[in-house]
């Protein structure tokens, strides 16, 4: 006799990274050329959405003035070295989901509340220079591996 109910199989899934979410190679020379060119200006919006962050939030990490942010919105553009903190600012958060298995919002909280191993700062407030980010990025990957300062 036939069964008429089908055997379910889940469908393959493939996770989206935070770069293909916001429309940027992970790496590579792409990724180089649009740094020194400057990122758009949407992309602010797009980070902001994704990460579920405020735009200020995102000014502020990434050290422009909003008399800044009002250039770059006319100029369509931001600067290479704004679209680098960019970079930076997206590693640190693309660390930090890996920590929280993928959930935004407990990633976006964690970005945001002083951390005992940054010195009770903020890793949000640490994304202004490659030091800082490597020193979030390194913390993530000794919590990740439950290696306590």
């Amino acid at each position: 006799m036939l069964s008429s109910i089908k055997e379910y199989q889940p469908e393959p899934k493939i996770p989206q990274s935070i770069w293909t979410i916001v429309g940027l190679p992970s790496r590579g020379t792409r990724l180089h050329d649009l740094v020194h060119e400057g990122l758009p200006f949407e992309i602010i919006e797009r980070i902001a959405s994704v990460l579920q962050i405020q735009r200020g939030d995102i000014s502020k990490a990434i050290c422009v003035s909003p008399t800044t942010m009002a250039r770059r919105a006319k100029a369509g553009r931001f600067n290479t070295i704004e679209s680098d903190r960019f970079v930076a600012l997206i590693a640190g958060f693309e660390n930090a989901l890996t920590l929280f298995e993928d959930d935004v919002a407990a990633a976006t909280e964690w970005m945001a509340t002083p951390v005992r191993g940054l010195g009770s700062k903020r890793p949000l407030d640490m994304m202004r220079t490659r030091v800082e980010t490597e020193a979030v990025i390194d913390l993530i990957g000794r919590l990740d591996r439950t290696v306590l300062v």
